[in-house]
Formats: structure tokens, C-alpha cells, sequence
């Protein structure tokens, strides 16, 4: 039995969490060309934040089950 982390079947179970990564980072390039919030340094940076943040967290929470499953 292969004992490799990221095998066909870990693959296929972590799938799942690629359209939510996808959608974020279009929000994430989105809210970087255009800025519908010119002037107000503060709602950009909350804006990126509630983006990137989850963004990241899915990514190593995706992570994290390819490994242990």
C-alpha cells in the first residue's frame, strides 16, 4: 500500500474545498483591480481581510485533512 500523502483517493476527498478556494481568490482579484471603496483605506483593508483570511485557513485546513485522512 502506497503510503503517499496526497494519493487518488485523498485527492478526490479534498476536491470539494477547491470551488470555495476558487471563489474567494476571484473575490480576492476582484476587490484588488477594481476598488469600489476609493478613499477609505479601512473598508479595503476589512474587505481583503474577510477574503484572504478565509482563503487561508481553507488552505491549510485542506491541507491538514489530506494529511491525516
Amino acid at each position: 500500500m502506497d503510503d503517499s500523502t496526497f494519493d487518488r483517493e485523498t485527492l478526490l476527498d479534498i476536491t470539494v474545498n477547491v470551488v470555495p478556494m476558487l471563489i474567494l481568490l476571484f473575490f480576492v482579484v476582484l476587490f484588488t483591480v477594481w476598488t469600489p471603496w476609493e478613499g477609505q483605506p479601512l473598508i479595503y483593508a476589512i474587505s481583503h481581510f474577510l477574503t484572504i483570511f478565509p482563503l487561508l485557513v481553507l488552505a491549510l485546513l485542506t491541507w491538514v485533512a489530506a494529511h491525516y485522512i
